[in-house]
């Protein structure tokens, strides 16, 4: 072997020696990732049905239109988008939604290729989470059927009832990466894999030493 095989088995080795030393955090972006669409604005038409969906749309036109116009952030547009919808819920009343929606829409949302991804990672026995900018309130069931932990976007609640703001902000781009640290500390301890489909997960896959990149996009699966 010469010298330059010699060094690609050094650091090949080298990168599987600092796997092994380190607990293994899987993280999964989820809309879009583990799905084959958006999931969020779905489930507020399946829990408000249309006609109040379309009412809140409607009072959502001029924010739209200035988030196009570059007048509103993405994540300032998706607080306008809570407030509108969410303000004045029962917690338990959208906790009951979200576990209905995930039965009755489970097989025609997710990707059987993220599923079964999930599984291999859950049974290589490393830590598995979901991070995603939808709220946990609305992933919780998603969560609790994969077997994985979740970080999300937190909704405020105040004596069981939505107040319409965001606990932490939305749980996009740097913000994802800020919501690990706060749950698993420093990311530096860990072998970390992520998978994302965005920009909004780009710097949760520049963390990783394994990022994956629309990994379940090649074909509808």
């Amino acid at each position: 072997m010469n010298s330059n095989g010699h060094i690609v088995l050094l650091a090949q080795q080298r990168f599987r020696s600092c796997e092994v030393t380190r607990e293994v955090l899987s993280v999964f972006d989820f809309d879009g990732t583990l799905t084959r669409h958006d999931s969020f604005v779905p489930f507020l038409f399946f829990a408000y049905g249309a006609p109040r969906f379309a009412i809140n749309l409607l009072k959502l036109i001029q924010p739209g239109l200035r988030y196009i116009l570059g007048q509103l952030t993405r994540d300032e547009l998706k607080a306008r988008l809570v407030c509108t919808f969410l303000t004045g819920t029962e917690a338990n009343w959208l906790r009951r939604q979200a576990q209905a929606f995930c039965h009755l829409h489970w097989g025609q949302l997710m990707r059987p290729s993220g599923l079964r991804a999930v599984t291999a990672e859950l049974q290589s026995g490393a830590m598995v989470t979901l991070c995603s900018a939808s709220p946990t309130l609305v992933l919780q069931p998603f969560a609790d059927r994969l077997g994985v932990e979740l970080i999300g976007t937190q909704l405020e609640i105040n004596n069981g009832i939505l107040t319409g703001r965001l606990v932490h902000g939305n749980c996009r781009g740097k913000n994802k990466v800020a919501q690990l640290v706060r749950a698993y500390g420093p990311l530096e301890q860990y072998w970390m894999r992520a998978w994302g489909d965005s920009p909004g997960d780009y710097a949760l896959l520049d963390k990783a030493q394994e990022p994956h990149w629309q990994h379940f996009h090649s074909r509808w699966r």
